[in-house]
């Protein structure tokens, strides 16, 4: 199939009796539909629970008579992936120059060490000298939530000059730039793609822009006092009230001339450059024209993207080059299409196709959420931290899982042994999830997530797995109703418990249902209450199949997609 993805969803809608009869009793019984509207597809609710974004491109639907493959998570509704579009094999953030490597790189190191030293005291002198003007400008000024009086700005222009010196000692001696910032009237908001650190340094001295920060940056010894300057619109991006607001504030600041305009880097964290990753969308909710800015760093020898090299490492590596370049453009102002309603989510993405066209790289689904996974795997060692990402800005639109809800569940992906290119068989899924030996239910609940067949898991299939058993809308109700079943009074009953997992594992020891009682006290107090009770099943959202088999009628059809 061209031009789209492609799924395969499977059912036993009808009996098998009904679909074989007469000469035709050994022939197979799939019946294969083309449905080549996806919004026909969602009006038929096939897959219950997903955004609009869920589909995309032609979708095929097998249905398929006997309940050999039958889905554990019919009763909540719960759709298996059988694939929407493959992970993407491309890392944005890795810097590709982590290590000095070659003769060459060694012996300019070496030559470029005075130079160093040299540099480093431009550095020191120019932060001290910007930080002593932007605190004599900022002095006796209480008034913050207006724009910066006519004179403190000609003060803030010191700090200006010293942060050009401050590139000039990172080896930046020209900077070549193309095209042309717009006037403020005409595009109050500035966008631009993220690589390193000296981005902000240069629209800062550029531009002096207002820019939006998370909070941690304004405890920064002079760099933060630097930022309040800049009126800087701090957001908590784990806080939906916070970014709520920022996104107010970057409307009121953009719709006052008063301000100067306003700078973000939607992508919400720094990449190596050979991708633009998915757009946050604070900057195209307002409204309001839009310049998009597109960095390049090109080089040789010595990558100056900070993705997972340290700070005092990167620094070092441009104190000690002959020159680094950087190259800024200034691209075409987008405006909000006149022709057609368009949502923030369709300008950004308008934005950042026409930003990755120009750098002629290729679009990711990838977000701040991968970086994030990305050190957590990285923090436990793994060979291919890599391999842990998920493109979760994708993950997000179709299954509504939360970063932190990922990191959780990638704790649980970690203690289930995965190997050096991060998988985990059977066997190590049956241990980690308390689900006894192999049994018909394991079987299929592995099945449910391992969606190519290959006897073993990835992270990005666990995810979409547990994510879309844990969001069901019948989830919560289903664990509490549950949790009614096997309890005594308000804590769960061990025997009852045994009963309901034994009828759905035969043959499981007591010593494996003794851990998993274990595993449900949450709090480890010896007891199991309501509370610990949900909240091990939301960790653990895929154990809910084994409570759903004493919930499933006897002689209903077994119906999955």
């Amino acid at each position: 199939m061209e031009g789209g993805h492609r799924s395969l969803l499977t059912a036993p809608l009808l009996a098998e009796a009904e679909l074989r009869s007469g000469s035709d009793a050994d022939a197979a019984a799939d019946v294969i539909l083309d449905i080549r509207d996806a919004g026909s597809l969602r009006g038929n609710e096939l897959m219950q629970g997903y955004s609009s974004e869920s589909v995309e491109g032609d979708v095929e639907v097998v249905v398929t008579a006997g309940g050999e493959d039958s889905n554990p998570f019919d009763l909540l509704g719960a759709v298996p992936f059988r694939y929407i579009r493959q992970p993407c094999s491309l890392d944005p953030f890795r810097n590709h120059t982590p290590t000095v490597e070659g003769v060459y790189e060694f012996s300019k190191i070496v030559l470029c060490l005075p130079l160093a030293l040299a540099r480093l005291v431009l550095f020191g002198l120019s932060l001290v000298v910007g930080f002593l003007a932007t605190k004599l400008a900022l002095q006796g000024w209480k008034d913050k939530q207006s724009p910066m009086p006519r004179w403190r700005c000609r003060i803030m222009w010191i700090t200006r000059l010293c942060a050009r010196l401050i590139l000039f000692s990172f080896g930046y001696h020209w900077i070549k730039r193309r095209g042309r910032p717009a006037s403020r009237e005409i595009a109050p908001i500035v966008v631009s793609n993220h690589i390193s650190y000296i981005e902000p340094i240069f629209f800062f001295f550029e531009l002096f822009p207002t820019i939006v920060a998370s909070e941690s940056h304004d405890s920064i010894p002079f760099v933060g006092t630097i930022i309040r300057a800049m009126q800087v619109i701090y957001v908590d991006r784990f806080s939906a009230p916070s970014r709520k607001n920022a996104v107010n504030e970057i409307k009121r600041k953009a719709s006052s001339n008063g301000f100067p305009r306003v700078l973000l880097f939607p992508e919400g964290t720094t990449t190596n450059g050979r991708a633009i990753i998915s757009f946050q969308l604070g900057a195209f909710i307002p409204g309001f024209p839009v310049q998009p800015v597109i960095v390049r760093y090109p080089y040789i020898h010595f990558d100056q993207s900070w993705g997972f090299i340290s700070l005092a490492k990167l620094m070092f590596r441009m104190f000690t080059q002959f020159h680094n370049f950087l190259e800024v453009e200034y691209l075409p102002v987008i405006f909000p299409s006149e022709k057609k309603l368009e949502t923030a989510s369709e300008f950004a993405e308008r934005a950042s196709h026409i930003m990755a066209a120009a750098l002629d790289v290729v679009q990711t689904s990838h977000s701040y959420g991968d970086v994030m996974l990305l050190t957590k795997a990285s923090e436990h060692s793994k060979e291919k931290p890599s391999a842990y990402m998920v493109e979760m800005a994708w993950v997000e639109s179709l299954v509504n899982v939360t970063t932190s809800e990922a990191l959780e569940f990638l704790d649980k992906f970690l203690d289930m042994n995965p190997d050096s290119n991060g998988r985990v068989d059977f066997h190590d899924f049956l241990t980690s999830m308390h689900l006894g030996p192999s049994s018909p239910l394991s079987e299929k609940v592995f099945r449910f997530v391992d969606v190519e067949n290959k006897g073993f898991i990835t992270f990005r299939q666990f995810l979409l797995g547990s994510g879309s058993i844990l969001k069901q809308a019948s989830f919560q109700q289903t664990c509490g109703e549950i949790f009614s079943e096997c309890s005594s009074g308000d804590l769960l009953s061990r025997e009852k418990l045994g009963e309901v997992v034994g009828s759905a594992i035969p043959g499981i020891s007591s010593e494996t249902l003794r851990e998993l009682f274990r595993s449900f006290d949450v709090d480890k107090d010896g007891v199991v209450s309501r509370r610990d009770f949900m909240e091990f099943l939301q960790k653990n959202p895929l154990m809910i199949a084994v409570f759903l088999v004493s919930k499933r009628p006897h002689d209903s059809m077994d119906v999955y997609y």
